[in-house]
C-alpha cells in the first residue's frame, strides 16, 4: 500500500471516529433514510419503508431523496417527509443538512455498500444516535468494521438482489419482512389519462418498448427497433406497439415512427413525470426496456417484462427484474447494448403473450 493510501486510511478512520451513544433502538421516534441517487434505486427501496412503518407505525420515516428520484415517493403513505438532496454539490445542501441536524434523529440509515465519503460528511452533520449501514468491504486498507460511525452493519451477502441487501437493514429492529414488492402510487388523475390513452387498443395486446436508460449506450437503436416491431407483427397481428417517451425526446420518436411507417406502432402520450410514465405502464400487457428503472416500474406492477442487459451478471444480479414473468437477453458488450439477439426478444415476448392471452 502507497503513503498516499495510508494517509488517506488515517483520515478515514479519524473523520469516521465516533463517541457511543447509549440509545436502544427500541425507543426510535424518528429515522432518516438517505437515498440521493437514481429512480429505479429509490423504487427498489420503497418495502423498505412499508414493512418498517407496518411494524412500527408510530415511527416517523423521514427520507433525503434526489431531485431526480423523489417523486417516486409522492402519494407515499408509509413516507412522513421528504427532502431533498444534491449528490454533487454539496456546498448547496449545507443548509438542508443544518436543518436535518436540528431534527435530531435516533437513526439514519445509509444504503451504500461502499465506503462513500460524501454519504460520511453528510452523515457527521446530520448527527444522529444511531446509523445502520449495509455491509461494507472498506477502503484505503480500512475495514468497514473499524470505521466507528456505523452502529450496525447487514450481513456480508452473495448472490442477492438489493431489494433483499436493503431490507437487510431493518434486521436491528427484529423486522421479518411480510413482502418484498415495491410501492409506487400514482393519482387517480393520472389513471384516468393513462386508461383514456389505452383504451383505443382494448382488444389488442398493448406493449410499451422503452427506448434508453439513463446511462449512455443503454439504448434499443432504430436498426433493432424496427426488427423488434416487424418480428412481432409477423407473429401476432392483435398487438398493439406503444414507444415510451418524454416530453424532450416526443419529437425524435414521432419522427423513428414516422420512418418506419407501420400503422401498429404509436408514441405515448407526453409524460411529464415519472409517476405519468407508471400509471401508463400500469396499463400495459407487456414491457420491453432496456436496464433502467422502467424494469422496477414494470416490476412493481408485476407486469409481464422482456429485458435487455450489458453483459455484466453481478450488476445484473443485484437488478434483475422480479415480475413474476420475466426475461433477460444479454448483451455481447459488458459496457452497452451492442450484439444482443432480438429474435431472442421476440420468442420471450411471443411466449409472454400467449400467457397474457390464457
Amino acid at each position: 500500500m502507497g503513503l498516499s493510501e495510508i494517509i488517506k486510511g488515517a483520515l478515514l478512520r479519524l473523520f469516521t471516529k465516533k463517541e457511543k451513544v447509549d440509545f436502544d433502538l427500541k425507543d426510535t421516534k424518528k429515522i432518516l433514510f438517505l437515498r440521493y441517487d437514481r429512480i429505479g434505486d429509490m423504487i427498489i427501496t420503497t418495502p423498505v419503508f412499508r414493512e418498517l412503518k407496518q411494524a412500527y407505525p408510530n415511527i416517523e420515516i423521514s427520507v433525503l431523496a434526489s431531485n431526480t428520484n423523489k417523486d417516486i415517493l409522492l402519494n407515499n403513505p408509509y413516507i412522513d417527509k421528504v427532502y431533498t438532496n444534491h449528490k454533487n454539490e454539496f456546498i448547496n445542501d449545507f443548509s438542508t443538512l443544518f436543518n436535518l441536524r436540528k431534527e435530531n434523529f435516533d437513526l439514519c440509515v445509509e444504503f451504500d455498500h461502499s465506503v462513500i465519503p460524501h454519504a460520511i460528511l453528510r452523515l457527521k452533520i446530520i448527527n444522529p444516535k444511531k446509523i445502520i449501514s449495509v455491509y461494507k468491504d472498506g477502503r484505503y486498507g480500512v475495514k468497514g468494521s473499524e470505521l466507528q460511525m456505523y452502529d450496525f452493519y447487514t450481513p456480508a451477502e452473495k448472490n442477492s438482489h438489493f431489494r433483499d441487501i436493503w431490507l437487510n437493514t431493518l434486521e436491528p429492529f427484529n423486522i421479518k419482512p411480510l413482502s418484498n414488492k415495491y410501492d409506487i402510487f400514482y393519482t387517480k388523475e393520472q389513471e384516468q389519462i393513462a386508461k383514456e390513452f389505452t383504451v383505443q387498443f382494448n382488444d389488442k395486446v398493448k406493449i410499451g418498448i422503452n427506448l434508453e436508460g439513463a446511462v449512455k449506450g443503454k439504448q434499443i437503436k432504430e436498426k433493432e427497433l424496427y426488427e423488434i416491431c416487424q418480428k412481432l407483427y409477423q407473429k401476432n397481428k392483435n398487438i398493439q406497439i406503444i414507444i415510451l417517451t418524454t416530453p424532450n425526446k416526443k419529437q425524435h420518436v414521432d419522427d423513428i415512427i414516422l420512418k418506419m411507417n407501420m400503422n401498429f406502432v404509436v408514441s405515448s402520450y407526453i409524460t411529464k413525470s415519472i409517476l405519468d410514465v407508471a400509471a401508463l405502464i400500469d396499463n400495459l400487457d407487456l414491457i420491453i426496456t432496456p436496464d433502467t428503472s422502467i424494469v422496477h416500474i414494470a416490476a412493481a406492477f408485476d407486469k409481464p417484462i422482456v429485458t435487455i442487459h450489458e453483459n455484466n451478471k453481478d450488476s445484473f444480479r443485484l437488478f434483475a427484474p422480479t415480475s413474476t414473468l420475466n426475461k433477460t437477453v444479454f448483451a455481447k458488450s459488458e459496457n452497452g447494448l451492442d450484439g444482443y439477439s432480438v429474435d431472442d426478444i421476440i420468442k420471450y415476448s411471443l411466449e409472454f403473450i400467449e400467457k397474457i392471452k390464457v
